[in-house]
């Protein structure tokens, strides 16, 4: 039977001893405590050496490798001697092993969990392996070396810094080799108030349990993941009275109580019969595969809160919002505010607020931030893109710096230059502009909307038996817009300025969707009295880019841009016609945030899709560029059903349409459709009219236009060659306005 003691410089209430079978062979284990004493574990390891085939050294610091430099602890070394018949060990080895593989492990099975942490390390030096691992996730790695060594006030913040440091603190342990520098006098206080501060601010933390116990409170260790190791009962406990949300134990639990991985790596010496210098880290590899070893994931409050983070990027669309969002005076003149515009674009980019309590039916959880720059979409449009860009990518980083695990573009900045590429190409962190939940909340808004209105039918294939329109076709929303339809209505207008870009959409669509009808058309107004529905996803910044006049009764418009090209003002001509704002969404539980001109829970779609990657954990470039892909459309879709996301109450301008309000648009309709004619503005207003007046005034007012008799009894007639003359200037002039539209 082989034979294993631990001696620890723990506590002595502690100590254990058993029997067990391990590698194939029979081991009898002991644990020796010392209390902190190492004079007594000196003694101890002089004692056991002769009966026990293997030794290990717990709790006390490692040697450990930092870059291409060996720092040995010298009171660790000098105990270490001591032993000199028999293998000895610190399981440094192991734990270094292990540890990697911890890292590697929880960020393989909760999907993506470390990306862009904020991890505090306790000891870089110790952990710096770990370290380097946890560096391929994140950026956001800080180090309390410094602080708890040496006392000085600063925290390390890259890998790079904590390299410097250790080359300094091993020149001057050389200086003074008998003294422990952590035990300056003085600093205590301040060493434990700077650390707190920073427990309290990270997401994980690394470090040993004596280390975190002392400096650990519930008030900053609540909700935080924590990577240690030798987690017992009594351990977990005080993990649970903090509030703990996860912690990832490095220890393997193979036997019936816990042990720590310097027994583990004694019981590896005595099975081989070998010494740590002789055990390699490929020996040590193929022992923890076949031992399975994992690491343990442990829950102190008995559940888990996988709790993924976002930001969001957001701005003024007018000079309006630059109002509500400083205290600039109600009756400040245009050419102030018009300076004022001017300056809100420089400005950096600030938080808005927090968004948090975002919570999934599959349990999933997510916070995050909405990011303002200043800039409106006139002063966008005014200024090289290479302006916003640098707005954009400062966003990013405040993001990254908070933790942030992906970042949406919201508003006008979507569109702006390459429509996000740029952006995602430069960030840090993953970027995504939301239009594919955008195209499918519109299209979701528009298809409810066309339901409850029930004006149009579907025949046997499915098919809606109704033509539709999509201004803007080329553009990012607008193309995948025309897609989908294209698949579900008779017939889709393509609708835009370039016809190049239109028709190369048209030839796309028709090879995906060979039995669609699709017109490309640049001169879109003379088809819009024949439409049921129309999508406006243009980034006109305000213009105008239809007459509402000329549309027909009954319609159902879909808004998407931002700002709406549809103003109030030109929405109140057509009582008869439903438009509606872009499909909204609503959250699926009850969120903290301030108001965004929404109802309470409703977000815009596009800040939607970027809330749904994250609570998918898909931390990646999702959507950019012009081109949405369709079946990104239907996979966000879905991904939003699956997190309980809905489609929000459908509002216009002037707010939420209820049942009520819809009926009385489809009333209106229908009665101005007996008396419309496509083709006209006047005919629209006619319509219009028509519908919103009594039976009895229409009839007034189809009298009063009739002719009167005098004039019919007139019988003036025109002689031919005027009437030639009248008929040839009016051919004219239609030819000019055709031309002139063209141009």
């Amino acid at each position: 039977m082989k034979k294993v003691v631990s001696v620890s410089l723990g506590p002595s209430s502690k100590d254990y001893k058993f029997e067990t079978r391990f590698l194939g062979q029979e081991f009898q284990v002991r644990r020796v405590g010392t209390d902190d004493d190492e004079g007594k574990a000196w003694e101890m390891l002089r004692r056991y050496q002769s009966e026990a085939d293997a030794i290990g050294l717990g709790m006390i610091r490692d040697h450990y490798d930092i870059g291409s430099r060996r720092q040995v602890h010298r009171e660790t070394e000098r105990l270490l001697k001591v032993v000199t018949r028999v293998p000895a060990t610190t399981g440094a080895d192991l734990r270094r092993l292990l540890q990697v593989r911890a890292v590697r492990y929880v960020q393989r099975k909760l999907v993506n969990y470390f990306d862009n942490n904020l991890v505090l390390f306790l000891s870089g030096m110790v952990n710096f392996d770990m370290a380097l691992a946890m560096s391929d996730y994140t950026p956001n790695l800080k180090f309390a070396d410094a602080v708890l060594d040496t006392g000085a006030p600063a925290i390390l913040t890259s890998l790079d810094q904590l390299e410097i440091y250790a080359r300094g603190a091993q020149f001057a342990s050389s200086l003074l080799p008998t003294q422990k520098l952590s035990k300056f006098p003085g600093l205590s206080t301040l060493r434990r108030e700077i650390i707190t501060r920073e427990m309290a601010k990270c997401h994980v933390i690394v470090g040993t349990f004596d280390d975190i116990a002392a400096l650990g409170k519930p008030e900053n260790l609540e909700g935080k993941t924590l990577i240690t190791s030798a987690i017992d009962d009594d351990r977990l406990e005080f993990f649970r009275e903090c509030n703990v949300n996860l912690v990832v134990d490095v220890s393997p639990n193979l036997f019936d109580r816990v042990v720590g991985l310097s027994t583990i790596q004694a019981m590896i010496l005595a099975a081989l019969d070998t010494t740590s210098e002789e055990l390699s880290d490929n020996d040590l590899e193929e022992i923890v595969d076949e031992l399975r070893i994992e690491p343990r994931l442990l829950y102190p409050t008995g559940e888990f809160r996988n709790i993924r983070r976002f930001a969001f990027v957001v701005h003024p669309l007018s000079q309006e919002y630059i109002r509500k969002g400083f205290p600039v005076p109600k009756g400040t003149p245009k050419f102030v505010m018009d300076q004022v515009e001017k300056v809100a674009a420089h400005m950096p980019p600030m938080v808005y607020c927090k968004m948090d309590n975002i919570i999934s039916p599959t349990g999933a959880e997510a916070e995050g931030w909405l990011i303002s720059v200043g800039g409106t979409p006139k002063e966008m449009l005014s200024r090289s893109p290479e302006f916003t860009y640098r707005r954009l990518l400062a966003a990013a980083k405040m993001a990254e710096k908070m933790g942030a695990q992906i970042l949406g573009l919201g508003a006008f900045t979507k569109v702006v230059g390459d429509a996000g590429v740029t952006v995602a190409r430069r960030a840090t962190i993953p970027v995504t502009t939301g239009n594919s939940y955008s195209a499918s909340g519109a299209l979701w808004a528009a298809a409810d909307a066309m339901r409850r209105m029930n004006l149009v039918r579907t025949d046997e294939s499915g098919k809606v038996q109704a033509k539709t329109m999509v201004i803007g076709a080329s553009g990012s929303i607008g193309s995948v817009s025309a897609r989908l339809l294209a698949m579900a209505f008779d017939e889709v207008y393509l609708a835009g300025r370039t016809l190049k870009k239109l028709e190369a959409l048209k030839k796309s669509i028709l090879e995906e969707t060979p039995e669609a009808k699709v017109v490309a058309t640049v001169d879109y107004e003379q088809y819009l009295g024949d439409m049921d529905m129309i999508v406006t996803s243009t980034s006109g910044a305000g213009k105008k880019i239809l007459d509402i006049t000329k549309v027909k009764p009954g319609c159902v418009i879909t808004d998407v841009a931002r700002p709406l090209d549809l103003p109030p003002e030109e929405v109140a001509k057509r009582p008869d016609v439903l438009v509606i704002e872009s499909g909204e969404i609503e959250l699926p539980s009850d969120v903290n945030m301030k108001d965004i001109g929404l109802p309470k829970n409703v977000i815009y779609a596009c800040l939607a899709e970027t809330i749904v990657l994250a609570l998918e954990g898909r931390f990646e470039v999702f959507t950019i560029g012009r081109d949405t892909e369709w079946q990104k459309v239907k996979e966000i879709y879905k991904l939003g059903l699956k997190h309980g996301m809905k489609l929000a109450a459908i509002s216009g301008v002037n707010g939420v349409f209820s049942d009520e309000d819809i009926a009385r648009v489809v009333q209106l309709a229908r009665e101005a459709r007996k008396t419309w004619k496509p083709g006209g503005s006047r005919s629209a207003k006619r319509g219009a009219k028509a519908a919103a007046r009594k039976k009895t005034a229409r009839k007034k007012v189809s009298v009063a236009r009739k002719p009167s008799a005098s004039k019919k009894a007139s019988g003036r007639k025109t002689s031919p060659k005027k009437t030639a003359a009248k008929k040839s200037r009016g051919k004219t002039s239609a030819a000019r306005k055709k031309k002139a539209a063209r141009t």
